[in-house]
């Protein structure tokens, strides 16, 4: 057996072992009460999970193996995978596939589970029948077995031979093994990659504990002794995939070029509105601790978010939304798998809250406006109104698929500006959780009457207005006229939420009492929304044409008119800076720094390859010396672009990185960015020069000289200074009856600036040849045509052509920092509630504490 038979013996044990799992956890629970089961039941549960958790673990092996070794003959390592990724980009391959992602996933649910067969006590037998039955489901998606004609699932260890069995290579030779895989998406080769997925995939993970602790409390009529465990699962879920989103935010901000951090695509769509339902979700199992109300609320949401996960999964992976995202899933024929398993979790879920409903104990206190509890009811209300909008029009392209299974034509379309259509609701999402998140943190800890709100607030309201006043007189002076009111109305309550939460802070310091993880969290989604609000709505384009010239007839009206021209090493006023573009230049692995192209001269059989024309240095430090082969990443040019401020005289430099793929539509640019404490400097290419295209040279004129001798050349002169043996540093392949000789030239541009070219003459295997040097800088090319030995003469050809430029992009991002350290905030106040969750409260001071002190761990 090979190593993807036994990979997919892995898949195959893993999906029985979860089988029997589920079957054993079950029986140990049928029909005893909560903490009663059958023994020999529930060592069967464990036992199969643990066997399903080490064949998992396994398959995980068998399939990295697969792809670092570079094992074609498996469609999922040539489909992912390259010769040349670095060993980092070659585990983001693991899960860029849909069964890597599931396997992820599966991993997940394995190691939540360990902990909670040794941690869960009386709750183990029902919660896990209820993770069992998941993993079986999700185990028979990279099953990859026909049943009665029925294919179950997609395997990672199918051959390239049975993938595409009509290729006609395989008829010539049925043991073809490609040389090199197709590599992982360019737009993946970046170390957020490595580090997303599998936060978001263990978000995904964690949002099945509290739903399963929610089923196995149905099931066992325990209806209220499940929430605190819920509430510590749920604080771990939403911190995890709260920072899982964000990250893929940043990802999107630094290797995307629509120029933000979000799009409302609808794979980002799927996502968000699980966690603002979790999210809903924590406040509602909150709102039962403290004040014994919502726990039909809560039971609702903790199974709806579970769902909307499922929901999720089925969206970006059955090929539903193929025309509507741009990275979304292509169906493998899983899309009636992946709804079987939605509607068995949707009927299961419906079921036992409906056989469970009458029963869930429901408050008969009146909530009043000084009830904390009824603010947070209405905020938990905001966050599901808010996904609900995103989830109906981002399933727009499901209806249209259900009435089409019908025989009936719809006439929906997702709306023309998305961007447009969700912020405009959004943005109104954001001012009311901003605002009852405030004053729910204020009335929390005090016991409420018209006076005490009355004073709690006052501070925090003036101040809020004060400031919010202050923002507005400032944007208007700076001649920004576009403060409307949703702007207004965000900038406002935004304040008043940070201002609030951050007073609600100094006040339990002030009583001794332990911080609130809840308030710091409010305090960073407080700060997001601010840095959403500034770096989004006051986003300034720097780059505008101010030239007076059309670029070009073929590009659109906005790049002509919000890009600026950069011919290189000419220097462009762009607003207060001065830009330069100084050259394209490589990534080489091993140099800490990026290389300048013209340091490097490929070797014509392998892109992947240099030498080295000079020293290549960075620092002090020495890497290559001139003739040394070395390795490139060819895919990506970093194009080098000098600003220089000219009111302060600071310089700073960028690579912003462009690849032109024509597979995914053209030029794929990626942004660099300056980072300054109030605003970033973002920049992308928007157009080059076709590197794919031949050059357009002018016809070669003939330059016949002596050494010393000086050539001029247009605007240019240049010395020729010698000539001499050339060596294989061009990679030549000489053997030794071949003679090649380079000539030595020194070509002076502007301001100074010298260029060493090399044009070689060769005679080789009794053919002449000649290999041109080419000055992209100055749009030159200089070959050396004939050596006369006799008199002591050499003929140089020297071509022209239209010198290097780019089209670029920038703009400036004020105060987009609120948002990243925002999102770090948030984080902390999870997992501060998470740990505060574990401990004991501290006891305030006597006569100090606030009667809900008890509540000190509340998020």
């Amino acid at each position: 057996m090979n190593i993807g038979d036994w990979g997919h013996l892995g898949v195959i044990v893993a999906f029985v072992a979860a089988v029997v799992s589920a079957l054993g956890y079950f029986m140990a629970a049928r029909g005893r009460a909560l903490g009663e089961v059958d023994a020999s039941w529930q060592r069967l549960g464990r036992g199969a999970f643990l066997v399903h958790g080490v064949a998992v673990l396994g398959v995980i092996v068998a399939l990295f193996g697969i792809i670092h070794g570079h094992r074609y003959e498996y469609y999922y390592a040539w489909s992912h995978s390259s010769n040349h990724l670095p060993v980092y980009y070659m585990i983001s391959c693991f899960w860029e596939g849909q069964e890597g992602s599931f396997l992820l996933w599966i991993f997940w649910h394995v190691l939540i589970g360990f902990w909670l067969i040794r941690g869960a006590k009386q709750w183990e037998a029902p919660v896990m029948a209820v993770f069992a039955f998941v993993q079986l489901f999700l185990t028979s998606m990279i099953l990859g077995v026909m049943l009665g004609g029925i294919k179950l699932g997609s395997s990672p260890f199918i051959l390239m031979k049975e993938f595409m069995p009509d290729l006609p290579v395989y008829k010539l030779n049925p043991d073809f093994v490609p040389q090199d895989g197709t590599g992982l998406n360019p737009l993946l080769q970046n170390y957020w990659m490595v580090i997303h997925p599998p936060t978001l995939f263990l978000g995904f993970a964690l949002t099945l504990v509290p739903f399963a602790y929610a089923i196995a409390a149905l099931w066992k009529n325990q209806l209220t002794t499940w929430v605190p465990q819920a509430i510590r699962w749920s604080l771990v879920g939403g911190g995890v995939l709260g920072v899982g989103i964000m990250m893929g935010a940043y990802w999107a901000y630094e290797t995307l070029n629509f120029g933000g951090y979000w799009n409302w695509d609808p794979v980002e769509n799927a996502v968000y509105i699980p966690w603002l339902v979790l999210v809903a979700a924590l406040h509602g199992l909150v709102l039962w601790q403290r004040g014994k109300t919502g726990l039909r609320t809560a039971f609702s949401l903790v199974v709806t978010t579970f769902l909307l996960v499922l929901y999720a999964t089925f969206l970006t992976r059955s090929g539903v939304l193929g025309n509507a995202s741009v990275h979304s899933f292509t169906d493998l024929g899983l899309s009636g798998q992946l709804l079987v398993y939605l509607l068995a979790f949707v009927v299961l879920s419906v079921a036992l809250l409906v056989w469970r409903w009458k029963q869930i104990p429901v408050s008969e206190k009146e909530l009043t406006m000084y009830h904390p509890e009824l603010w947070v009811f209405i905020g938990a209300t905001v966050l599901c109104l808010g996904a609900f909008q995103v989830l109906v029009t981002t399933s727009i392209p499901v209806y249209n698929a259900i009435v089409g299974f019908f025989g009936v034509k719809s006439n929906l379309a997702l709306p023309a500006d998305q961007i447009a259509h969700y912020t405009k609701i959004q943005l109104w999402l954001g001012v009311f959780v901003a605002l009852f998140s405030g004053i729910a943190q204020l009335m929390w800890w005090q016991r409420n009457d018209k006076e005490t709100v009355s004073a709690t607030f006052t501070i925090p309201a003036i101040l809020t207005l004060l400031g919010a006043s202050l923002v507005i007189l400032l944007v208007r002076q700076n001649g920004d006229h576009q403060m409307s009111l949703p702007y207004i109305a965000l900038l406002t309550c935004g304040l008043f939420g940070l201002l609030a939460n951050v007073s609600m802070l100094i006040q339990l310091v002030r009583r001794g009492v332990r911080l609130s993880g809840g308030a710091v969290s409010h305090i960073g989604i407080a700060l997001m929304l601010l840095g959403i609000l500034a770096s989004a709505g006051y986003s300034k384009i720097i780059s505008q044409n101010t030239s007076g010239l059309l670029y070009s007839r073929e590009f659109s009206e906005e790049l002509n008119r919000d890009n600026v021209l950069l011919w290189r090493n000419d220097v462009a006023k762009m607003g207060k800076y001065e830009l330069t573009y100084t050259g394209q230049y490589f990534d080489v692995p091993g140099v800490p720094e990026y290389v300048n192209k013209e340091l490097l001269f490929p070797v014509a059989n392998d892109e992947y390859k240099a030498i080295a024309r000079g020293e290549i240095k960075a620092g002090e430090k020495t890497y290559y010396k001139a003739g040394d082969t070395l390795e490139v990443r060819p895919e990506d040019t970093y194009y080098r672009v000098n600003y220089k401020d000219t009111k302060s005289g600071k310089e700073f430099v960028l690579f912003p990185r462009a690849q032109a793929n024509e597979e995914m539509g053209g030029l794929l640019a990626s942004p660099d960015i300056k980072l300054f404490w109030d605003h970033d400097i973002y920049s992308h290419i928007s157009s080059v020069p076709d590197p794919n295209k031949e050059k357009d040279w002018s016809e070669a004129k003939k330059y016949s000289v002596a050494m010393n001798d000086t050539l001029f050349l247009n605007d240019y002169f240049a010395v020729f200074k010698n000539a001499e043996p050339a060596h294989n540093t061009a990679g030549l392949g000489l053997s030794k009856d071949d003679i090649a000789v380079q000539g030595d030239i020194i070509v002076y541009g502007e301001k100074g600036r010298q260029y060493h070219v090399h044009p070689i003459f060769l005679v080789k295997n009794g053919m002449v040849g000649r290999v041109a040097d080419e000055i992209e800088d100055l749009g030159l090319r200089i070959t050396l045509d004939e050596i006369d030995p006799q008199k002591g003469k050499f003929t140089f050809g020297v071509a022209t052509t239209q010198k290097d430029y780019v089209i670029l992009k920038a703009m400036e991002k004020p105060f987009i920092n609120l948002l990243w350290s925002g999102t770090l905030l948030m984080g902390l106040g999870f997992g501060m509630a998470v740990v505060q969750r574990g401990r004991k409260p501290k006891a305030a001071p006597a006569g100090k504490a606030p009667r809900n002190a008890k509540h000190v761990q509340v998020a």
